[in-house]
């Protein structure tokens, strides 16, 4: 049977029934935790912290842990928790401080931006990469008013991941994102017949529009053999 908790028992609340070393290990534990769940964030990359910083988002959900647990539950001394927030918060000072004064920390801890999209053409490095899905770029694009990638001169995904834009000073062709392609997909043109001047094609996978009197083969930026419907100014 469960001991009975006595109400405002002061060496229960702040100190429980360990040793005082036992506040040594608490520290060593944190470290490690923190370490670790820094290392963990940054192998996820941007997308999964939103428009926080790797270490904003960290010393969110560190506090929330240490705060909630000793806000109810009764075996969880106040001494405890406050040692946890206060070496959370000091390691978080410390890495924003670190990473004012270093570059090459604030690369390691936050990353780097990252070109997604350069005159309308979705980057090589991007493709091959794993910071955003097509889907996800596609909609941070339509977010911004973007019907099409001939609208775009460049896009990055900022180390918080989200997308910034640039529009191109003059529209040309490029490939369909509106309306989504889960609701109504590009029209795929046919590769045995030559681009019409009239009817520009783009490849699916990068955007790169084909010349007019090209046979549509193989895409010669990202080698991709399928070929849609591009919209832009000199459609008819």
């Amino acid at each position: 049977m469960d001991q009975e908790i006595l109400i405002f028992d002061w060496t229960r609340m702040l100190i429980g029934d360990e040793p005082p070393l036992f506040l040594l290990e608490i520290a060593f534990r944190t470290v490690v935790i923190y370490v670790y769940a820094l290392v963990l964030l940054r192998w996820l990359g941007s997308r999964t912290i939103g428009q926080l910083s790797t270490i904003e988002f960290l010393l969110v959900i560190a506090l929330g842990s240490a705060v909630g647990d000793a806000m109810f539950y009764p075996d969880v001394p106040l001494l405890h928790a406050l040692l946890v927030i206060t070496l959370v918060v000091v390691a978080n000072k410390g890495l924003d401080i670190l990473v004012a004064k270093s570059s090459a920390a604030e690369q390691a801890i936050d990353g780097k931006p990252e070109e997604a999209i350069r005159d309308g053409v979705i980057s090589k490095s991007f493709l091959e990469g794993n910071t955003l899905g097509e889907n996800e770029l596609f909609q941070q694009l339509r977010q911004h008013g973007i019907c099409h990638l001939g609208q775009v001169a460049h896009a990055y995904v900022e180390t918080d991941g989200v997308l910034t834009v640039f529009r191109a000073d003059g529209e040309k062709p490029g490939l369909p994102i509106v309306p989504p392609w889960e609701i109504e997909p590009p029209v795929e043109v046919d590769p045995s017949k030559d681009v019409s001047p009239g009817q520009p094609a783009a490849c699916k996978r990068c955007g790169t529009v084909a010349a007019a009197g090209l046979k549509l083969e193989c895409c010669s930026y990202c080698s991709h053999d399928v070929w849609v419907r591009a919209r832009g100014s000199t459609e008819p």
